[in-house]
């Protein structure tokens, strides 16, 4: 065998010896020599540490040689550079576990060696898009078109390529014990509202049927971390996504299971893609584990995804349950205990008051019937436009004028809703327009605005936020007319707190949008000092970097909260950060901070932050 050294392991200690017959061997000459995996030459190094060893000055261990009988060899096995491992002793059952540590060992690296492999590729993928999207667009910097699909791409590209990074993030904070779950209050129906707003764009690009079941749901308030129940949800129906041809169906169902002191939040996505084998399933929470490689298939990922999902289910003390044919589909089901709340509606402000529904979908109608009909409040239910023109005439004829029309799915035989809502703000000026959807506000504020759409209710809506987002609408919380997606701050002062120059110079250029006046400072200190030096109430809103020199923004927010000043309790501070795990979002409230914009920066929540200022 040459130079190769061996590993000599009994029940009670761990010998090692050379051939060469050097009396003492270090760390290196142990944990490195011989080819070892990582982890289980981390347990020799353990054993030996036990009995046989010594440090030297530098307070490295060395073992001594200790006595080996090479008769007492069970067995050896080969290790990847060609050395042994020499597993000797009486007890059979230590040689056995040691072989299966071994195994395991084997299978880890295995396992990780496809996941570098394919995330090499997954990662270059986005990577060649985004550098050669910028090289083409720099190439064509006069043509708008080409510069602005060019754009688009590279957007596309940065997105997937940071959801990469996040999920390995994710796997090192689980796997370490750091993972920490935030406890927030959220509506059920905001959280669906983002997830199929999330979701959407990729099935209509593959064309799926997606059909959302949502079963009755009494309680709405639930107390969580929605963030993390977002992306577990997510997840399971990018899979579906993923794995079910153009054209197929994909069927999500959310419920409820109400129990004495929580509530069960049942969840469900069934597709009818190429679905899994029963040998796959076996390692379908392993991480690094896909279907079919991604190099071969085109479908992109780290295969840490349902492992992720498996160990955020377990945390919330929830269960998930798989099943799979292959060739048929799979059915993911997932039910979560949550701590619930229960929360009334005031329809006080809805009474007296007549609304006209333009919905076509039979569902959604009879939803708003058993809501409506609930408080009382006196609706008629039309599918076309035809139809609302028809009634709003004949209320006009009566002299029981509507007060509000609702604008869902409409049947019409030209034109959009848009061009509805248009006609009806224009005809019947006195008649509040509200737009009860499926999409993103943000995307659509600009289209609804001009058409004179001035509230919006979103999809799925339950009891209380139907009647909260009406009562809204009637007690006059309008925007002004043509609103725009970028909101209009020419009257606000903004204090920039950001140590990176090309950070700064993006947000400067986000604000700038806002026509909001932009004050910078390049750390926490000098951010301090700014606030100190203006005026009382002069800043409408903080936007605080955490990771910066001299001051971080933790201590910053601390000192403007603790400052004496009239403002400082209510002037809102922002943390504007890469840190955007559960336990930073928490750490920036105790500072006093009042919510977090993570980064990269998302410019709708941005924008959502300064619409409230």
């Amino acid at each position: 065998m040459g130079k190769a050294k061996m590993f000599a392991v009994t029940g009670r200690a761990c010998h090692t010896v050379s051939l060469l017959s050097r009396p003492y061997y270090n760390i290196m000459d142990v944990a490195g020599g011989g080819g070892a995996p990582r982890d289980l030459r981390r347990k020799v190094v353990t054993l030996m540490s036990r009995e046989y060893a010594e440090y030297d000055r530098k307070g490295t261990p060395v073992f001594r040689t200790a006595h080996f009988d090479a008769s007492a060899v069970r067995e050896k096995l080969p290790l990847a550079s060609g050395g042994w491992l020499c597993l000797c002793g009486e007890d059979g059952s230590e040689v056995e576990h040691i072989r299966s540590e071994l195994e395991e060992a084997r299978a880890a690296n295995a396992a990780k060696e496809v996941f570098l492999s394919n995330m090499s590729h997954d990662i270059r993928t986005p990577m060649n898009a985004i550098v050669g999207m910028t090289a083409l667009a720099k190439k064509y910097i006069d043509e708008k078109t080409r510069v602005s699909d060019a754009l688009d791409k590279i957007e596309t590209a940065s997105a997937h390529l940071l959801s990469l990074i996040n999920d390995v993030l994710d796997m090192s904070r689980i796997n370490s014990g750091r993972l920490r779950l935030s406890e927030e209050r959220f509506y059920l129906s905001d959280l669906i509202h983002d997830i199929m707003t999330i979701i959407r764009p990729q099935m209509e690009q593959k064309n799926h049927d997606c059909q959302l079941d949502i079963g009755e749901i009494e309680t709405e308030c639930f107390w969580g971390d929605p963030l993390r129940l977002r992306q577990v949800f997510v997840n399971i129906i990018n899979n579906a996504v993923k794995y079910t041809s153009a054209g197929g169906c994909i069927v999500i169902r959310f419920s409820e299971m109400p129990e004495t002191d929580r509530c069960w939040l049942c969840f469900s996505c069934e597709d009818n893609g190429i679905g899994m084998s029963e040998e796959f399933l076996k390692r379908l929470f392993v991480p690094f584990e896909r279907v079919d490689n991604s190099t071969i298939s085109g479908v992109e990922g780290t295969g840490l995804g349902m492992s992720i999902v498996a160990r955020l289910v377990e945390a919330m003390g929830g269960k998930i349950e798989v099943n799979s044919e292959e060739g048929k589909g799979t059915k993911v089901d997932i039910a979560i205990p949550m701590r619930c709340e229960q929360e009334e509606a005031n329809a006080d402000a809805l009474e007296g008051k007549r609304l006209l529904v333009l919905e076509a979908d039979e569902k959604l109608c009879e939803t708003y019937r058993r809501y409506l009909g609930e408080y009382g409040i006196a609706c008629t239910l039309v599918s076309s436009a035809d139809e609302a023109l028809s009634a709003l005439t004949e209320a006009g004829f009566r002299g029981e004028e509507y007060d509000a029309a609702c604008i869902g799915h409409v049947r019409i035989d030209s034109g959009s809703i848009y061009d509805i809502a248009d006609y009806l703000h224009k005809a019947y000026p006195g008649l509040i327009l509200i737009l009860v959807s499926e999409e993103k506000w943000e995307d659509i504020e600009y289209l609804a605005g001009h058409s004179g759409i001035r509230h919006f209710i979103p999809l799925p809506f339950f009891r209380k936020s139907l009647i909260d987002g009406l009562v809204s609408a009637m007690e006059g919380e309008r925007r002004e007319d043509g609103l725009p997606a970028v909101p209009d701050l020419a009257e606000k002062h903004i204090l920039l707190v950001e140590d990176n120059l090309i950070n700064l110079e993006i947000a400067k250029e986000i604000l700038g949008m806002t026509n909001a006046a932009v004050s910078a400072a390049e750390d926490g200190a000098a951010g301090v000092r700014a606030y100190a030096e203006a005026p009382e109430g002069w800043f409408d809103l903080i936007l605080m970097d955490v990771q910066m020199p001299v001051m971080d923004g933790y201590e910053a927010t601390r000192k403007i909260r603790s400052s004496g000043r009239a403002d400082a309790a209510i002037v809102p501070i922002y943390a504007m950060t890469a840190n955007t795990f559960a336990e930073d979002i928490a750490r920036a409230r105790q500072a006093g901070m009042n919510g977090h914009i993570a980064k990269p920066i998302d410019i709708n929540a941005l924008f959502q932050v300064l619409r409230q200022i």
